[in-house]
Formats: structure tokens, sequence, C-alpha cells
């Protein structure tokens, strides 16, 4: 008796995902390499802060929650005040940023070309 060439199609399309999946990272090296992502991002995030650069240390947030997000690490449970207390310290922050970024503006419009 000779197979359906259909059902041969089909099983192969069910079984590609399972032959398609890479083997999980041991879990010193991934988070090693996660940790050392995070710090990496966290220093270049303190540089653009530093440099009045909302946009790129924004973007790198977005990067950072992202790769926590992959590296699947635990976000501690936290209550409801001490995270109002960590959006009123981010929007202090960026206010602070802000105010360094329109000085900088101010200033650059001042000067004579």
């Amino acid at each position: 008796m000779r197979p359906n060439p259909c059902l041969l199609a089909l099983a192969l399309t069910l079984a590609m995902p399972a032959f398609a999946q890479t083997p999980p990272a041991t879990s010193a090296s991934n988070g090693a390499d996660c940790a050392a992502q995070e710090a990496a991002l966290e220093r270049d995030m303190d540089l653009a802060r530093s440099r009045g650069q909302m946009l790129r240390r924004r973007e790198l947030a977005d990067t950072l929650s992202a790769l926590q997000l992959r590296c699947k690490t635990p976000v501690p449970v936290v209550s409801r005040e001490a995270r109002i207390e960590r959006l009123e310290q981010e929007v202090r922050t960026l206010r602070a940023e802000l105010e360094r970024a329109e000085a900088q503006l101010r200033s650059a419009k001042s000067e004579s070309p």
C-alpha cells in the first residue's frame, strides 16, 4: 500500500516546528549573558540621560524591557505605593532632562551665528 502524498506533506508540516526548535541554553550562561546585556543597556541609558538624549534613553529602556521579558527575569511584586513612587521618580527624572534640553536649546538659539 502506497502512502498518500497529501498525508505525508501534512505530517511533515506538523512535525517541522518540533525539528526547528533549538534546545534551551543553559541557565547559567543565559543568565550571565542576560545580566551582561542588561548592565550594558543600563550604562547606555545613564550616558544618554547625562547627555540629555531623552529619546535615546526611552529607546534603551524599551530595549531593556524586551530583554528582561526575553530572559524571563522575574519581576518583583511591588506594592501599589512602590509602583506610584517609582513612576513619580521617573516623571521627575524626565522633567529634569526636559529642562536641561530646553536650556541647551535656549543657549543654542541665543548664540550668534
